[in-house]
């Protein structure tokens, strides 16, 4: 699935945070997003994923233009074609890692032993197959984001979007989370869009986008 931004500027009240950006992602590679605290970054990635829509410009999906799309066909689009990561895995804490996994699948009305065999077979293939019935309490730091990782995966998306998803994690977690990402990206032919501050995951990227001032340098 071919991804394009085209002119997408967007304003908050008097403050100007995208000035006309124009972005092609590719597939099958994994994209870092770089530069400074209010550069404008996690604002063009939700704008990417259609959690905002842009003041002005296009957001395209294999020559769909989703920025057209109403309010319940835009929630359906994005359930079915993005994966979101953030920071905070914001795992919903009375609930194990399979049924958490399992979310994306129930809100496309799959059948619980559907979406239960795709959540185990994820969960397995990021070596939490011993974790499957723990909850996030009972996890350590590093576990729930790759529970995260799963849930992003549920829906087979077109592209997983992640926001700092290693700045919660010490070195060594966020490590093998960067590596994960790298495995997915190489066996599954995944697309990531990644927000970050860390400079190996940078440096370990297909591709770097600079921002800064709400512009693509």
């Amino acid at each position: 699935m071919s991804i394009k931004l085209s002119n997408i500027s967007k304003h908050y009240q008097n403050l100007k945070v995208l000035d006309n950006i124009s972005l092609d992602i590719e597939t099958g590679k994994i994209t870092v997003i770089v530069g400074p605290s209010g550069a404008g970054k996690s604002t063009l990635l939700q704008i990417l994923g259609t959690l905002e829509l842009p003041d002005n410009g296009a957001i395209i999906y294999d020559n769909l233009n989703v920025s057209d799309l109403n309010s319940s066909k835009l929630a359906r689009f994005r359930n079915e074609n993005i994966g979101f990561v953030f920071q905070f895995h914001h795992l919903l804490p009375e609930f194990s890692a399979l049924e958490n996994v399992c979310i994306p699948a129930f809100i496309q009305n799959k059948s619980k032993k559907v979406a239960e065999e795709r959540a185990y077979e994820l969960l397995t293939l990021l070596g939490l197959a011993e974790r499957v019935h723990h909850k996030p309490n009972q996890m350590s730091g590093g576990e729930q984001q790759r529970v995260a990782v799963a849930r992003a995966m549920m829906n087979s998306p077109k592209v997983i979007l992640a926001d700092e998803p290693s700045g919660n994690l010490d070195s060594t977690n966020a490590k093998a989370l960067h590596e994960l990402f790298f495995k997915l990206r190489d066996e599954w032919n995944q697309t990531f869009v990644i927000v970050t501050h860390n400079e190996e995951l940078a440096t370990m990227a297909d591709r770097v986008i600079k921002m800064q001032d709400g512009k693509i340098l």
